[in-house]
């Protein structure tokens, strides 16, 4: 017993203070002590995730801190799938020696490595690249690599980064009842967002894609199979005032949820299957407050990060 409240005191002494912490830093909950992260990796079976950041740091170094490293989805992938470790740059003594030890130049733009319990690098460094989906994608190599599962909510965030990275196009299909459309082709990899609406005097769905994850002939294909027929001729769209139709009269709609993530758990209420599994440990724990005593304001609709924070409150 005296061991665990000893590490949960060195746990804390070594964790950058959120409300202390460098716009570099992001919102991570950063272990900032490099034999505490080895300490906490072993008790834990996780590796860690080390940033080499210079702080307080350049333009590029705070656009990082300030862009990827808060979003809400990022982070707690990064905090719930390992143990984060920031060691800065631009410092002597313990940072340095870290630094040193893995060959790391002192310069001013951010690296991340992934090592083991032991200190040894699981990938190679990720350096270059500093953007949302590098991140999302160096995460999801590492557990690949470690034969860890990949928690759907991060695959999302990386089908939807990516297909923003490439191109997205917009298409239009009329059906008998738009909200069976919309959940018709919101469960397809590659779909980003549904909206139902009407075009024409008709029922429509609006589809936007990523033409490099699916084709339109894939999106035919499923109108076809769902009756539904691809609109070629395009008028004015006027969105129906209740997207979502299935989320919407769910206790999903509560949660603070990412376009994708709306349009995932929207098409498989429909279809009956279990949305809990497109959800962060974080959605998935408001979702049980939720089912004891709901709120009284939707937030599915919010602003992402607005409705996070909301729902931080509330946990």
């Amino acid at each position: 017993m005296k061991c665990v409240v000893i590490v949960i005191i060195l746990f804390f002494q070594t964790t950058v203070s959120f409300s202390q912490q460098a716009i570099e830093l992001g919102t991570v909950s950063w272990i900032r002590n490099y034999d505490e992260a080895l300490h906490l990796a072993k008790e834990s079976g996780k590796d860690i995730l080390v940033l080499f950041q210079e702080v307080p740091g350049c333009a590029t170094c705070q656009k990082y801190g300030n862009a990827v490293l808060r979003h809400p989805l990022l982070v707690e992938a990064l905090e719930s799938e390992f143990i984060p470790l920031a060691i800065y740059n631009n410092h002597g003594g313990e940072d340095k020696r870290i630094l040193d030890k893995y060959e790391e130049p002192s310069w001013n733009n951010p690296v991340l490595r992934m090592i083991d319990a032991k200190g040894a690098n699981i990938l190679d460094r990720l350096s270059g690249d500093y953007s949302s989906l590098g991140l999302v994608n160096y995460i999801i190599q590492g557990l690949r690599k470690r034969s860890k599962p990949v928690p759907e909510y991060l695959a999302l965030m990386q089908q939807s980064l990516d297909g923003k990275a490439q191109r997205l196009e917009t298409d239009y299909f009329q059906m008998y009842c738009f909200w069976s459309g919309e959940a018709a082709f919101g469960q397809l990899d590659g779909v980003v967002a549904t909206t139902p609406g009407f075009m024409n005097g008709a029922e429509v769905v609006e589809v936007v894609y990523a033409d490099e994850l699916i084709t339109k002939d894939q999106l035919t294909k499923q109108a076809t199979a769902n009756n539904c027929t691809y609109v070629s001729k395009r008028g004015h769209f006027r969105k129906d005032k209740d997207p979502q139709y299935y989320l919407k009269k769910s206790s999903y709609k509560y949660l603070p949820l990412t376009d994708i993530q709306r349009t995932r758990i929207n098409s498989v209420l429909q279809t009956r299957d279990d949305p809990r599994k497109y959800l962060s440990p974080k959605q998935l724990a408001y979702l049980d407050i939720i089912s004891k005593k709901r709120p009284t304001r939707p937030m599915y609709d919010l602003p992402f990060e607005e409705a996070w924070q909301y729902m931080l409150e509330a946990l």
